[in-house]
């Protein structure tokens, strides 16, 4: 193991779903960490100035000087940062590929001895979807600027405060029959943000690792439907689920993405027509030492939670 005082680790998207996550877990291990965010400021209120080892840096990731800045004298960097919706000049191509391309050639130029950049299973510089072909496209970025990076593929994520299981979860107890994308058939194997953001810290501590491939899937993998079922279940509700055809769930996130604040985008449709399921040929949690927890734990503090703000006695 590695002795991961007085190294400095520069997380980009530090203050992200995932990114705040990291950054815990790297402090618990001991290592200093410099939050890299377009607003430091904001950043510093959000995690507050008591602890000494953390930094605050301001940058834009697609500003090549201040990326430089952002990874002077740190031994190690992850780049979390991801986009969903694209707006304007802020797309799919110019964060996935240009910008991970920029952090990773500028780590190497700084002497950044690790890094770890954050990708998605299902990457495919090949695929038809945009977003998931420029998530394929900055994974190759990436490994040409910084050849020993480190790509880590999470299945899609959850967490005690995410759009994902909430939002479900929210949805299935307002909903008496609730649609579901196709047929429900596509296979996923959600995965606890906290793993996955240990996952990374333990790649910064073991630094013997071997493998430059990570795909971090959950301990289950379900059907969409099964998953549905499985969380409804948790909250003891029965619903009734609707098969919706992709056609429409493509023509509802088109009509989504012209609000300010969209509901739902075209990628995450697309997401949700391919199986994202770790790959048993690719090193996991199980090369880390680790045992990812369930989505029914998750769901279990989601329900304590609500039932706490609701004033009910659990």
């Amino acid at each position: 193991m590695l002795a991961a005082t007085n190294r400095t680790i520069a997380v980009f998207g530090g203050t992200g779903f995932l990114g705040r996550r990291v950054v815990r877990h790297l402090r618990s291990s001991e290592f200093r960490v410099r939050i890299v965010s377009r607003h430091a400021d904001q950043a510093q209120r959000s995690f507050g100035s008591d602890d000494s080892h953390l930094q605050f840096a301001q940058a834009d990731i697609q500003h090549e000087r201040s990326v430089a800045d952002a990874l002077a004298g740190a031994y190690g960097t992850v780049n979390a940062v991801s986009l969903y919706v694209e707006q304007g000049r802020v797309a799919f191509h110019s964060i996935h590929v240009d910008s991970a391309r920029r952090v990773a050639a500028q780590a190497r130029l700084a002497g950044v001895q690790r890094l770890v950049h954050v990708s998605g299973i299902g990457a495919n510089s090949r695929s038809s979807s945009r977003y998931i072909r420029m998530r394929g496209e900055g994974e190759l970025a990436v490994r040409a600027a910084f050849e020993d990076a480190i790509l880590v593929r999470p299945a899609v994520m959850f967490g005690e405060d995410d759009a994902f299981v909430a939002t479900i979860l929210e949805l299935l107890g307002k909903l008496p029959i609730y649609p579901m994308f196709g047929r429900g058939l596509t296979r996923l194997q959600p995965v606890d943000a906290e793993d996955v953001a240990e996952a990374i810290t333990q790649l910064f501590l073991r630094a013997e690792t071997r493998s430059r491939l990570f795909e971090l899937g959950g301990p289950r993998v379900y059907s969409y439907q099964e998953l549905l079922r499985t969380v409804a279940r948790e909250a003891g509700l029965s619903p009734v689920l609707v098969p919706i055809p992709f056609a429409a769930w493509h023509a509802l996130a088109w009509l989504s993405e012209m609000l300010p604040r969209p509901l739902l985008a075209r990628n995450q449709v697309e997401l949700m027509q391919i199986d994202t399921v770790a790959s048993p040929e690719i090193a996991g949690f199980a090369e880390l030492g680790m045992t990812p927890h369930s989505i029914e734990e998750t769901v279990q503090k989601l329900l304590l939670r609500r039932d706490a703000r609701l004033g009910r006695i659990v």
